[in-house]
């Protein structure tokens, strides 16, 4: 609580002593809501991540950009409410995991309520596990309230207990949503259960510090020690790791420069994220001095520290130096990484410097590393960027031989350039036929997103709505991003019926509209003289503002 009142005796741009006494500016992010992590132990599949989008923002997918940049210190930021092993049973049918999931998330998707969903769940017949829990929880984080209804059904079951994990899905849920009181509410419970873990309470300071809440976000934190745990660096770490991914890297630093030395001492991962949080806002300036008070502390560079700095100068177009510290490192005798590879390969690529984008491939190729998905991904990015969807198609043929994808990130990245490019009727062709290549190009959120996107930009929201079906059909369930899309675009078309259909259905499983979003919806409908229908809409909307969930 001490520190949250020093923070906010500090203005939100500050003087630090110990930085050269510059004043610095904060910087704006580019929009990026991706919060899947990757960790130096498992990169595959996971350089390049989908996004949300912003609203009224152009359609955008590029991969090379920052929205597609995946943090090397995600392991400490993100929760766990990934990869689990939660059944003792080594041999439990994924198979059978996977049906099943997707059969509870058709039928929940299918209530636009909480209000009879019980009755439906008990005659699904499912074998009920940990495992088969976690996975519908993991899909219905955009549906807070549907995910606290299911997790209650679930607990009900006898002989059934839930773990760590489910606790926390529901927990990223409600989240979401800001349903701060009940995520409480639900650490109580597992800290009467003997559940409740340090990731617990990372989850919660980061759906706090994505709210804005970074006072919060601090507090959350601090209360660690309330519920008998002991602060340790890696706890300060990833504090300043989620304030930092959630665009709050000068109140980061302000922590940072705060506690270190008296309740922490920082390791050389300390300094590496601050570096990667100023080079995400590409505040070149302050992650020189960052970078220089590191080494000044006696820690050298190593491949992590040079991933950073390669990363920073490709999101400040700065590609030549990113390719001499390319060159450092090798002198170095420090090896690039596999994430290196593909940040040049996107950033050369997005430039169209597409021969030393095919440089970079090439030596990764023979670098050693098993070649992975998304540095072919990367490759594809990159013709794609000069024009070359044809050779993209080739490359994509390339990794079906060698057994290494394509993945759903691939055919996002193909979209994306065919929609940029006005190749819609392309685009649709290749949606449809994505599940041909097997269970890892099934369509996900951010692709059925690129979609719906897609027609209502075309002004064909029957298409879009169609899209929307087939995507609740496969137990999909869309966020805050997508909802706004639709709902404007009807507007924009007049269709305010199917608007206000779409509305309610977004009220319904918590999630609260954008104001814009509301307001155009508004407008149009007092335009039509809907008087009535605003009022009645903006009741629930005040409803579902003030009411805290009960479960």
């Amino acid at each position: 609580m001490v520190l949250c009142r020093i923070l906010n005796c500090l203005p939100r741009t500050i003087v630090n002593h110990n930085r050269i006494g510059k004043f610095f500016l904060r910087t704006s992010l580019l929009p990026r809501t991706s919060t899947n992590g990757i960790s130096l132990k498992s990169l595959k599949d996971q350089i390049l991540t989908p996004i949300g989008f912003r609203e009224n923002a152009v359609l955008l997918i590029g991969f090379f950009n920052s929205g597609f940049h995946r943090s090397i210190h995600d392991d400490l930021g993100n929760t766990k409410v990934g990869n689990y092993e939660i059944d003792p049973n080594p041999n439990v049918d994924c198979g059978r995991i996977a049906e099943e999931t997707e059969k509870l998330c058709k039928l929940l998707s299918n209530h636009r309520s909480s209000s009879g969903l019980e009755p439906a769940l008990d005659c699904a017949k499912v074998d009920l596990s940990p495992t088969l829990v976690v996975e519908v929880l993991k899909k219905l984080s955009n549906a807070g309230i549907i995910a606290l209804s299911f997790f209650r059904w679930a607990e009900k079951h006898k002989g059934f207990k839930h773990t760590t994990e489910s606790y926390n899905a529901l927990i990223e849920a409600l989240g979401k949503i800001k349903q701060f009181k009940m995520v409480w509410n639900l650490t109580g419970e597992m800290k009467r259960k003997g559940l409740l873990t340090k990731d617990t309470f990372g989850l919660i300071s980061r759906r706090y510090a994505r709210a804005r809440k970074v006072k919060e976000a601090i507090e959350a934190f601090e209360r660690m020690e309330k519920f008998g745990m002991k602060l340790e660096l890696s706890d300060f770490n990833r504090l300043i790791d989620i304030l930092c991914k959630s665009r709050h890297v000068d109140r980061a630093h302000q922590v940072f420069d705060i506690w270190k030395n008296t309740k922490f001492k920082p390791d050389i991962k300390s300094y590496t994220i601050l570096l990667e949080g100023w080079g995400q806002e590409q505040n070149l300036l302050i992650l020189d001095e960052v970078y220089r008070e590191m080494r000044d502390n006696g820690f050298e560079p190593d491949y992590v520290t040079y991933g950073i700095l390669i990363n920073a100068q490709c999101k400040a177009k700065k590609y030549d130096e990113a390719i001499r510290m390319f060159h450092e490192m090798e002198s170095n005798n420090i090896k690039p990484t596999p994430h290196i590879y593909c940040t040049l390969i996107n950033g050369l690529g997005s430039e169209k410097r597409l021969s030393e984008a095919l440089k970079f491939f090439e030596l990764s190729k023979a670098s050693g590393f098993i070649p992975e998905a998304p540095t072919y991904n990367a490759l594809v990015g990159s013709y794609c960027c000069s024009n070359r969807i044809y050779d993209a198609y080739k490359v994509v043929d390339e990794m079906r031989k060698c057994g290494i994808g394509p993945n759903s990130r691939t055919f996002d990245i193909i979209l994306h350039h065919l929609i940029k490019a006005r190749r819609t009727k392309e685009a649709y062709s290749v949606f449809q036929k994505m599940t041909d290549d097997g269970p890892g190009c099934v369509p996900n959120v951010s692709t059925y997103e690129i979609m719906v996107r897609m027609f209502c930009n075309e002004e064909r929201s029957d298409m879009a709505m169609r899209v929307w079906d087939q995507m609740k059909g496969k137990g999909v369930l869309p966020g805050m991003h997508m909802f706004s899309t639709l709902i404007n675009s009807l507007c924009h078309e007049n269709k305010l019926e199917d608007a206000c259909k779409y509305f309610q259905e977004m009220l319904d499983v918590g999630i609260r509209p954008p104001a814009q979003m509301f307001g155009n919806l508004k407008q149009a409908l007092l335009d039509e003289g809907k008087k009535d229908t605003v009022l009645i809409l903006g009741q629930k909307l005040e409803k579902l503002r003030k009411t805290s969930i009960v479960g």
